[in-house]
């Protein structure tokens, strides 16, 4: 099993990034990889359950399962159902959010848990941690242009 984490420092609080990032089919708004997100069967995206069905600016596709979303907790946890693309199984993965109190910052840390060949290792950990660590920083760049 490969285990990616990626934890952040974000000069926004709390409640700023937990209002972009808890939008399970916002990815397109802030983050550079990705270009179109939809989810499926018209569900609201705050939806246990939901499929998001997000494409790249290549044309790729990943299609995920959102397993929680807890604004109590400032967490969300999805899996991938399917994505040619990314050559993984058994994909789980992890955001969660924490208030810094001294700063009035966010804490942010991501991480997922997946199934890779050893050749594909090296190339899947590092498109997973830049796709992590770009939603963090695009995240609060999106709210300081607003």
């Amino acid at each position: 099993m490969t285990r990616v984490y990626v934890s952040a420092v974000m000069p926004i609080s709390l409640a700023q990034a937990w209002s972009v990032l808890r939008d399970f089919n916002g990815l397109p708004n802030y983050h550079p990889f990705f270009a179109r997100s939809e989810i499926e069967g018209g569900k609201p995206a705050d939806q246990v359950g939901c499929v998001r069905h997000f494409h790249d600016h290549d044309g790729n596709f990943i299609r995920e399962e959102l397993l929680t979303l807890s604004d109590r907790e400032h967490r969300c946890c999805y899996r991938i159902l399917e994505a040619p693309a990314l050559p993984v199984q058994d994909y789980v993965a992890e955001m969660r959010l924490k208030p810094i109190t001294t700063s009035g910052q966010c804490f942010g840390e991501w991480w997922a848990e997946f199934e890779v060949a050893e050749a594909d290792r090296e190339d899947v950990v590092q498109r997973v941690s830049d796709t992590f660590r770009l939603a963090f920083e695009c995240a609060a760049e999106s709210l300081a242009k607003a």
